[in-house]
């Protein structure tokens, strides 16, 4: 009986820890565009999936990814999102696909490679994890975008070149410049920083 009891309470805290979690990560996505370290507006809201996928495991990390994925689309559905509002007018389908896609795929992966290696060191761990949930969700995103959306992104690196005076810019000089840019460097760096520290914390009050 107290057997069930212990485990009915950690199913409870789990479902309460996740719903946490999903908030979090929803709230942080909404305010994307309003966080700012001087010039730049890095998005946090990755950290909460990597901290999610670490301490609750892989299927946690795929949710809360999913989640991100769907909050991402709405935006681009609705204009708040305009790079992604252009995706979607010239294919909407393969637009949500990246969108969810992208969000399952970088929470899920960082939960594997958690996962994989916390038995050897928790923090090395979650610092792997706080590198690939970026790598993979810029990723997918960059790669699904060349592969269908090469038009719209060379009339992206035409305007970009004009407005930073580079004149003509090749599409990857854009894609690595412009597309993905300093913002993509300081999101990593943060949530290297962050995310072991979150964890590591939780962890311990958790046990």
């Amino acid at each position: 009986m107290r057997e069930n009891e212990t485990n009915s309470l950690r199913k409870t805290k789990t479902l309460v820890g996740m719903a946490i979690f999903t908030a979090i990560v929803v709230v942080l996505q909404l305010m994307a565009g309003v966080i700012r370290l001087g010039p730049f507006t890095p998005s946090l809201v990755l950290i909460p999936i990597v901290i999610g996928t670490a301490i609750y495991g892989v299927k946690a990390g795929a949710w809360l990814g999913f989640v991100f994925g769907v909050v991402v689309l709405i935006a681009c559905i609705t204009g708040t999102d305009q790079g992604g509002y252009l995706m979607w007018g010239v294919n909407p389908v393969v637009t949500a696909l990246i969108c969810l896609g992208k969000g399952v795929a970088c929470g899920a992966l960082s939960g594997l490679v958690y996962k994989a290696l916390h038995h050897k060191s928790q923090i090395f761990a979650t610092v792997l994890a706080a590198v690939v949930c970026p790598l993979v969700n810029t990723g997918i995103f960059c790669l699904g975008a060349v592969a269908v959306f090469k038009p719209l992104l060379l009339s992206w690196a035409a305007a970009w070149g004009e407005q930073t005076g580079r004149g003509a810019v090749d599409l990857v000089t854009y894609v690595f410049l412009g597309l993905i840019g300093l913002n993509f460097l300081i999101e990593l760096a943060v949530n290297v920083v962050l995310s072991p520290v979150v964890v590591r914390i939780l962890k311990a009050r958790l046990q």
